[in-house]
């Protein structure tokens, strides 16, 4: 039996539990897909989880588990003793979502944990085990030991045989890898080619030896290239002895880049770590704090830098006008570029240009863009009647400040890229802050000159 998951449908489940009517809940709440019900369970009170789980099939709840926000599935574990995590949910995980699930627990429980799996005998908990010592971020930390492997030499029967006794542990076959003796990776053999071939035919007859592989030691980000570029849905991966130890499977590669493009976003709007909005106050005003004492610095400096200029201000008083402009656009056109490049070094597009190439490229377009924009202040100057000396000083100060901050705005990510630094860090405030001091700078540097130029070369108007 099917049902299609709508708003309705949930207020009507989260008002069962709401009202105490456990029973309704839960066997509506059994024909969601996992991924539905842990929408759900997410809206329920703390006192209702533990009576969802205790009452839903083992292998659902562990489904449900991980589907669930980091947060919320530790909070459902924490009371619980190993034997109980293991028998109610690891078993039933695929070993990489259980791996994930073991490293997310408190240090204490997750040492405990690992204890219980190493002695069991049981081959997921080595399965398990054998994952949780990758480093986040790597390959290894995203595979999943579950596969279809066949031996070189076997014939088509002996491998359909063999994916038969894998069904229970591999949920979906993407590809059955090929490999020798001693599990060294040889190729892979497309399911199509195994129906169709007759039964004693030998798998090396016509096994395709072209296959993409990656090491367990790959960074994450390689391997979410390296299945972008060849359009796979299914990685295999070996170890330092080239020997076949894992899959990743498209799905987990999904998880990742999301996981990375939030943590960029929240890098480039000012967040120096990544938070949920269910955070505790104090973790989100950790978060926002270090960013917002540096725009309180940047302000500081700002202050010191129109008062090293306020003599000319007094001159030109209106040149205080357009203080916010020329702030604002220096920090739009530097964002602008940075935002560009660090799309470029995610993509691995900058690479084949080189960096002369990319500031060259930035600095025609922020020319270009620096006149236009130059000429429209100027013009508005003019219509507005402002005097024709402040007129030019604003629009040339304003056309160096787009061209220095789009430049500045290209080189800043890539440096950052080259000393192994995030470069998202530069689409966000630390790229505003200085843009506004560089741009407040030119502004009055430019200003004083034109001053002293117009007083020795008066212009009316």
């Amino acid at each position: 039996m099917s049902l299609e998951f709508n708003k309705e449908l949930f207020n009507e489940i989260v008002d069962h539990f709401n009202q105490g009517e456990h029973q309704q809940g839960l066997e509506t709440l059994e024909l969601l897909h996992p991924a539905d019900a842990a929408e759900v369970i997410t809206q329920l009170g703390s006192d209702d989880l533990p009576v969802v789980f205790d009452a839903l099939n083992d292998e659902f709840c562990a489904e449900i588990l991980t589907e669930l926000e980091d947060d919320l599935r530790v909070g459902l574990l924490v009371n619980l003793n190993p034997a109980q995590i293991y028998q109610k949910f690891l078993r039933f995980m695929d070993s990489d979502d259980a791996a994930d699930l073991v490293n997310d627990l408190p240090t204490e429980q997750r040492i405990a944990l690992t204890e219980y799996l190493r002695s069991s005998i049981k081959s997921d908990a080595v399965d398990i085990i054998s994952l949780i010592k990758y480093e986040e971020d790597t390959a290894g930390s995203l595979m999943a030991t579950e596969l279809v492997r066949v031996n070189i030499n076997w014939t088509v029967s002996q491998c359909i045989e063999e994916i038969r006794r894998e069904a229970d542990e591999v949920d979906t076959v993407y590809a059955v890898y090929v490999v020798d003796d001693d599990n060294h990776l040889k190729g892979l053999v497309p399911l199509s080619q195994l129906i169709i071939s007759r039964s004693s035919a030998v798998i090396s007859e016509f096994y395709d030896p072209k296959v993409v592989s990656v090491s367990d030691m790959s960074p994450a980000a390689e391997v979410a290239e390296i299945m972008n570029k060849y359009d796979l849905v299914s990685l295999p991966v070996l170890n330092y002895l080239d020997r076949l130890v894992g899959r990743i499977t498209i799905d987990d590669v999904v998880d990742y880049i999301k996981e990375e493009a939030e943590e960029d976003y929240q890098l480039a709007s000012g967040l120096s770590e990544n938070v949920e909005y269910s955070d505790t106050v104090w973790v989100l005003s950790r978060a926002r704090l270090p960013w917002l004492f540096l725009g309180l610095l940047g302000g500081i400096a700002s202050s010191k830098v129109i008062g090293l200029y306020e003599d000319d201000i007094q001159v030109y008083p209106q040149m205080a006008l357009f203080i916010p402009l020329i702030a604002a656009m220096g920090g739009n056109a530097g964002v602008q570029s940075s935002a560009i490049v660090v799309q470029s070094l995610a993509s691995k597009v900058i690479l084949t240009t080189g960096l002369w190439a990319k500031l060259s490229k930035e600095f025609l377009v922020s020319l270009i863009n620096g006149v236009l924009c130059a000429g429209a202040l100027l013009l508005y100057g003019l219509i507005d009647q402002h005097a024709l000396p402040l007129s030019i000083t604003i629009s040339t100060a304003l056309l160096i400040v787009i061209v220095l901050a789009a430049v500045l705005g290209a080189f800043i990510p890539m440096a950052l890229n080259a000393l192994k630094i995030d470069p998202a860090l530069a689409t966000g405030p630390f790229i505003t802050t200085t843009n506004d001091l560089l741009g407040l700078g030119i502004y009055f540097f430019i200003g004083r000159i034109m001053y002293d130029i117009f007083q020795a070369y008066p212009v009316s108007g």
